[in-house]
């Protein structure tokens, strides 16, 4: 009697074990189903945005060995498609730097006019010393050059800080952009990229805000500029030459170099093929932003557009 009492009770309690056992199995593979549809739902995102993109043609990689690169976090994507065709951390959060200035350049290209007279009302110790002074002044259209060619913060601050509201109010407006085009893990504090520990983005956030602003024919066409001189109100001329030291090699047509101590080394580059479509590099916390974006450049010769037919 006893013995068939303890057998019905350890027959329970076998059954419990099991029961819970099923439960947890399904929590955990929930759970890791959930943590996969939040990493495809990051790259599917990319569709959500006020971009314009042909689905005729869908870019297709024939060489599938992936280049070994130093950056942390890395995309290649085709402009017109946005399909990704190549991704690491692509998602992950990582410091700007000077990319951030793709962002101050398309909202200031947005508000003011190339002729408007900008006055330089700041110098910053930490960036490339034109030789601009605290009073002068210089149209837009030199200022946003200088911003973008040699990575000017002091251009970038008289840009920011001439906009009605001042700097704050810049800044308020560039993140007003970011939200309004989806970039979901972007944020600015500053309009030139220094405060590595507060402003952020992802790979896959720089490559979609650079396919907004090339839509942007003067943005393209500051981008793509290797050298110029400007000249201030008074006369004096600078010249001005572009960081990126691809520009105008194997098709590369822009467009922005980033660096900080924190954020590594960051390039963001777009390349025309000859068919006329066109992809977006992006590189965060690089060692050799260059040689991994030659590398990329490499891997993406094997690029082939198969066509759709509806």
């Amino acid at each position: 009697m006893k013995q068939t009492l303890r057998n019905k009770i350890n027959k329970r309690k076998i059954f419990y074990l099991l029961v819970l056992a099923f439960v947890f199995s399904i929590f955990i593979a929930l759970a890791y189903i959930n943590v996969q549809l939040k990493k495809q739902n990051a790259l599917l995102n990319i569709y959500l945005s006020p971009i314009e993109f042909n689905p005729g043609e869908y870019p297709i990689i024939e060489n599938g060995i992936s280049p070994q690169i130093s950056a942390q976090g890395a995309i290649v994507i085709d402009r017109g498609s946005q399909v990704p065709l190549y991704e690491k951390n692509s998602t992950l959060r990582f410091p700007p730097a000077s990319t951030t200035k793709i962002m101050t350049a398309l909202v200031a290209l947005e508000h003011y006019n190339p002729g408007d007279i900008l006055t330089i009302y700041k110098k910053d110790p930490e960036g490339v010393d034109l030789g601009f002074i605290v009073g002068e002044q210089l149209t837009f259209e030199n200022l946003v050059y200088a911003m973008m060619l040699p990575s000017s913060n002091d251009a970038t601050f008289a840009v920011a800080g001439n906009y009605p509201g001042g700097e704050a109010a810049f800044v308020e407006k560039m993140n007003e952009k970011a939200t309004e085009l989806n970039l979901t893990n972007t944020y600015f504090e500053e309009p030139v990229g220094l405060l590595d520990e507060k402003d952020y983005s992802t790979p896959l956030d720089l490559a979609r805000l650079t396919t907004i602003a090339l839509k942007n024919a003067e943005f393209a066409k500051i981008v793509s500029t290797k050298e110029k001189t400007i000249t201030n109100i008074a006369g004096k001329t600078y010249k001005l030459e572009s960081l990126n030291i691809l520009l105008g090699t194997r098709g590369v047509n822009g467009v922005k170099t980033g660096f900080t101590e924190g954020a590594g080394q960051v390039l963001v580059t777009s390349k025309k093929l000859e068919n006329e479509r066109e992809l977006i590099f992006v590189v965060m916390q690089s060692l050799d932003r260059f040689g991994d974006t030659e590398l990329l450049l490499n891997y993406l010769e094997g690029i082939n557009f198969l066509s759709i037919r509806e």
